[in-house]
């Protein structure tokens, strides 16, 4: 009769499955410069408070990030975005 003290002591492992790592959409498109004055693209990084979304959620790689943060900035120095939400 299997002991029951053995299986409380024991560490769960945890098997849930990870989600699969988004791919950058700039990179999938071969994107060389992001411009600012493309709108309707850069709102898809914008939460509807006006903040930049993170790389873990966009998807985007390291180096489009930063260039997409530069964009956004640079589109809300020209009033094309808004830095807080309406």
């Amino acid at each position: 009769m299997p002991d029951t003290r053995d299986r409380e002591t024991r560490p769960r492992r945890d098997y849930r499955r990870r989600p699969k790592r988004k791919v950058c959409s700039f990179c999938a498109e071969k994107a060389t410069y992001i411009d600012y004055k493309e709108i309707n693209r850069l709102r898809r990084f914008v939460t509807e408070r006006g903040k930049i979304l993170p790389r873990r959620v966009s998807g985007n790689c390291a180096r489009h990030q930063r260039a997409l943060a530069v964009a956004i900035k640079r589109a809300r120095e020209l009033a094309l975005l808004p830095y807080t939400g309406e």
